[in-house]
């Protein structure tokens, strides 16, 4: 009797002919349903905006597009744009790495409270931000004020647009790379010290390239939205032409200046230098996830 329901059971459990029931089932929809729903958001949060950049810069002729992209004032705003985020997104990455090395592995007083404050970039509002690096960092401000007797002129200069920056991409490389040092093996670099490795090469030849791709990604992120930044560098920045301003401040004066092809054509030199060169960074990234896996 036992037998029989044991049998039963089995046959219920693989139902008919045998056959065990598929293992694979999945929670959500099947992958067309899924990729459907995932093109279509997709579609109508970036692609179509996006698209809509290039149809309306399309409005003009190729010689007063050319014109536009290449005048003088818009190419001046292009070398600050690209030059001064790359510098920030660079002096992120080296001290963003220091400062994720030191909230993870090091116990401190004070340290939650340090690690909650790297996310107030993220909350803060960019005018918010940029009215308190003016205060501080103007000519009677509270670091200002030691800062203009050496030479350094922060506010209403290059200089400060380099620290709204900073300030703004710093979170970017601290939260790509906290994971995966949290995830990193001790014992791997304690092998590496035995082996008779010191600090600098059990860094360089174990640690480094196991981050590598999340330092990239992080580099990449703060770049990116340095690119992107207008709110907090209006106010520091002094919008100077072809000194201070950026090429986000050209496009909104286009804008409220009802110049919406000029200011499109504009955005599209954006999109396709900001994608190109994430691009390359993505690549680099994978470059060092195969690296790392040929090396592992």
């Amino acid at each position: 009797m036992n037998d029989t329901s044991d049998s039963n059971d089995i046959s219920s459990a693989f139902g008919r002919g045998g056959k065990a029931p598929r293992a694979n089932r999945r929670v959500l929809p099947g992958f067309g349903l899924s990729l459907g729903f995932a093109v279509s958001y997709l579609s109508l949060i970036v692609l179509i905006p996006l698209a809509g950049v290039f149809l309306r810069a399309s409005e003009i002729s190729w010689e007063e597009f050319w014109s536009i992209v290449t005048s003088r004032r818009v190419v001046a705003s292009y070398k600050i744009t690209f030059g001064i985020s790359l510098a920030a997104a660079a002096t992120n990455a080296v001290f963003g790495l220091i400062a994720a090395w030191v909230l993870v592995r090091y116990s401190f007083p004070g340290r939650r409270i340090f690690d909650a404050i790297v996310d107030l970039p993220f909350a803060l509002p960019t005018a918010v931000a940029g009215i308190a690096l003016t205060t501080i960092y103007a000519e009677n401000g509270f670091l200002g004020q030691y800062l203009y007797p050496l030479g350094l002129e922060t506010a209403y200069s290059r200089i400060g647009i380099y620290i709204a920056l900073t300030f703004i991409g710093l979170p970017f490389v601290i939260r790509s790379l906290q994971p995966v040092l949290e995830s990193l093996d001790k014992e791997v670099e304690e092998a590496s010290a035995t082996l008779g490795a010191g600090r600098w090469r059990t860094f360089f030849r174990v640690i480094f390239p196991a981050i590598l791709p999340a330092w990239l990604t992080g580099f990449s992120l703060a770049y990116a939205r340095a690119i992107g930044e207008y709110g907090s560098i209006i106010f520091i920045s002094g919008n100077m032409p072809l000194r201070t301003e950026i090429t986000p401040l050209i496009i909104v004066q286009r804008l409220e200046n009802f110049q919406v092809a000029q200011a499109a054509a504009v955005a599209a030199v954006m999109l396709v230098a900001s994608f190109a060169i994430l691009l390359v960074i993505n690549v680099l990234q994978r470059w060092s996830e195969s690296l790392g896996q040929a090396r592992g």
